[in-house]
């Protein structure tokens, strides 16, 4: 990790209120009480407050659970469960509750117009309230109309972390984005990160609003392109992780965003996208390029599907192999995520599915796994099976121990939708091997 253990004192020390302990919640709180602010966490949940208070982290995030540990005993980092409390004699607050996709692709901004009806009775005169979330543009004006005070500001502030990499993000942004109608509003957010010493955009809140979706759409739009990319190699013989060092060193392409997959998932790219697409359509633009994206993405879903059919010689009857169910590795979120989309259009075929992820408990009976069988191994998972289809990037996966698979499988064949096997080294130890795009 990136993070400093030198404890960092701030010129002015804020009172800081942070609003959820989510995703984007907990990083935020825990970096600022890092930088020697006051920062107080309101979480309403009692499940998850219960495990902050003991000293967890109800999310896997590599050195999070550290970090707040050490906000709590320096006295820069309390919890609290109530919003209104938390925010009472703050200077700045930050709205980090979730947006969720409305049924018809927008944001659902519920959760952001309740936390600030909540908060503004009891924010002091001349506090910033800041819209950390995901927003669409406007959102700035409503948070306004709901807080009900002409004496407080609100800022834009989204924010760019990455789920398994959030805390070194924290530390490292490679920018800092600020939208705001008064220029010493967009001074004192920027002041609260100043230890970053990462570049600082200042602009307006609709632009701030704007730049979020616009970098998501971009990176899913990559994604996308690289993955269908990998079908043409597919169609062609060619290989494309010989591909991607070829487009890669192009400075003007690089090497993000260009690993092929089961297609992208989580909590941030299918729903800012289908908002990014509401937002254009509700100002009459239509941003094909986007819902090309969009539906490349459902395909490549769907083509994984078919790769797995394809090894096992069918689905009804067979037994399937999922090694991985979160998005993408070093994290415990399973929102929108590839493989469990796989996993029940696999079940809804009629396959038995063993699956097995390090951040779910075998047994695990929650909705999202309904008809497959969560196992304590990736040995378990493997046990006679038609068909191993790798779905998360987990770096356990990387080497297994092709001997004792070889042992326990039904048949040797092995689908690798992350690319995270050699192929000729699978061949060797004589399994089949189905990647995306390799040869």
């Amino acid at each position: 990790m990136k993070k400093s253990t030198t404890e960092i004192h701030p010129e002015v020390v804020r009172k800081v209120s942070v609003i959820g302990a989510g995703y984007v919640g907990l990083p935020t709180a825990a970096i600022l009480a890092h930088f020697g602010h006051q920062v107080t966490l309101a979480e309403r949940d009692p499940r998850r407050l219960d495990v902050l208070v003991a000293g967890g982290s109800p999310i896997v995030e590599e050195g999070l659970e550290e970090l707040l540990q050490a906000g709590v005993q320096r006295g820069t980092l309390r919890y609290v469960a109530d919003a209104a409390e938390a925010s009472k004699d703050a200077d700045v607050i930050f709205l980090c509750v979730p947006t969720p996709q409305d049924d018809d692709g927008s944001a659902d901004l519920s959760y952001v117009v309740a936390a600030a009806e909540e908060i503004g009775p009891s924010l002091k005169p001349g506090a910033v309230v800041v819209d950390k979330s995901t927003v669409p543009v406007g959102t700035a004006g409503k948070v306004a109309a709901a807080l009900g005070r002409s004496d407080v500001s609100v800022v834009s502030n989204p924010e760019f972390l990455r789920e398994g990499t959030a805390v070194d993000d924290s530390f490292g942004p490679d920018r800092i984005v600020i939208g705001a109608d008064r220029a010493e509003d967009a001074r004192l957010v920027a002041e609260l990160f100043s230890a970053n010493n990462a570049p600082v955009v200042i602009t307006s809140t609709a632009t701030a609003e704007t730049i979020k979706y616009a970098a998501n759409a971009f990176l899913a739009t990559k994604l996308s392109y690289i993955n269908a990319i990998a079908g043409l190699c597919e169609a062609v013989g060619a290989d494309v992780r010989d591909l991607i060092l070829g487009l890669g060193y192009d400075k003007r392409i690089g090497f993000e965003f260009m690993s092929p997959g089961p297609g992208w998932g989580g909590s941030c790219l299918p729903k800012d996208t289908q908002a990014l697409l509401s937002i254009s359509r509700d100002h009459g633009y239509d941003f094909e390029l986007l819902a090309g994206a969009i539906k490349t993405n459902d395909a490549q879903i769907l083509r994984v599907v078919t790769k797995i059919k394809t090894a096992a010689g069918g689905l009804s009857g067979k037994k399937i192999g999922i090694w991985g169910l979160t998005f993408k590795a070093n994290t415990d979120d399973r929102r929108c995520s590839p493989a469990i989309d796989i996993l029940q259009r696999l079940v809804a075929e009629g396959a038995e599915v063993m699956a097995f992820d390090p951040t779910v408990d075998a047994g695990a009976e929650d909705k999202d796994l309904h008809g497959a069988t969560v196992v304590a191994s990736p040995l378990d998972a493997a046990r006679g099976v038609d068909a191993l289809a790798v779905l998360t990037e987990w770096a356990q996966f990387k080497a297994p121990d092709f001997a004792a698979l070889g042992e326990v499988m039904g048949a040797r064949a092995i689908v690798d939708a992350r690319n995270l096997l050699d192929p000729a080294v699978v061949r060797q130890q004589g399994f089949s091997y189905t990647g995306i795009g390799r040869v």
